[in-house]
C-alpha cells in the first residue's frame, strides 16, 4: 500500500514541475514579446516625427525638414488644466530635441534589451506627462493608454524582460552595469 502511494505522488508531481517551467518560459516570452512591441510604439514615434513617414506626420512637417515635434500635439491637442502650461512648450528647440531623444533611447532600449530600467523610468514619465496634457482624457475619467503603457514600463523592469529575445543578460555582465545596477 506504501509503495503505490509514493508511485503515485511522484507521477502527480513530475509533470507539476514540468508545467511549471514551461509556463515560466512562456511568460518570459510574453513579456519579451510585450517589450518588443512597446519598443516599436516608441521606435516608430521617434522615426515617423524624424522624417515624416506619412503616418502621423507629413513630409513636410518631418523634424529633419525643419518641422516641430512637439507643436502639433502640444499646441493643438493639449486640453484640460494644464493646457497653459504645454502649450506654452509646444515648438521649443529643448523640449523638440528632449523628446526626440527620449522616443529614440526608450525605443531603442527596450528594442534592444537594455537599460530597461531607465528606459521604464523615462518612458513612465513621458507617458505619465503626455496624459497630464490630454485630461480629462476622451473615453474615460481618467484611465487611457498612456497610463496603461506607463504600468507595462514598470512590469517590464520589474521581471528583467530584456534578458529574453534581448541582449539584457550580455548588458548585465558589463562591469559598468555591475557597478551601477540601476543601469540594468
Amino acid at each position: 500500500m506504501t509503495a503505490t502511494i509514493e508511485r503515485t505522488t511522484a507521477a502527480t508531481n513530475a509533470p507539476a514541475a514540468h508545467t511549471g517551467t514551461t509556463r515560466r518560459k512562456a511568460t518570459r516570452y510574453v513579456w519579451a514579446g510585450l517589450r518588443l512591441a512597446l519598443g516599436w510604439v516608441f521606435l516608430w514615434a521617434f522615426l515617423d516625427k524624424m522624417f515624416g513617414l506619412g503616418h502621423e506626420t507629413p513630409a513636410k512637417n518631418a523634424w529633419i525638414n525643419g518641422g516641430s515635434p512637439t507643436r502639433g500635439f502640444l499646441g493643438n491637442a493639449v486640453e484640460g488644466p494644464f493646457a497653459g502650461f504645454y502649450q506654452n512648450l509646444a515648438g521649443a528647440a529643448w523640449a523638440d530635441w528632449l523628446f526626440m531623444v527620449g522616443l529614440l533611447g526608450i525605443g531603442v532600449a527596450l528594442m534592444l534589451g537594455v537599460g530597461i530600467r531607465i528606459a521604464a523610468a523615462a518612458g513612465g514619465l513621458l507617458l505619465v506627462l503626455m496624459w497630464t496634457a490630454v485630461l480629462p482624457p476622451a473615453n474615460n475619467p481618467f484611465m487611457d493608454d498612456h497610463l496603461i503603457y506607463a504600468g507595462l514600463l514598470a512590469g517590464l523592469a520589474l521581471v528583467g524582460a530584456g534578458n529574453t529575445l534581448g541582449l539584457g543578460r550580455a548588458w548585465a555582465k558589463l562591469p559598468l552595469v555591475q557597478r551601477l545596477p540601476w543601469l540594468k
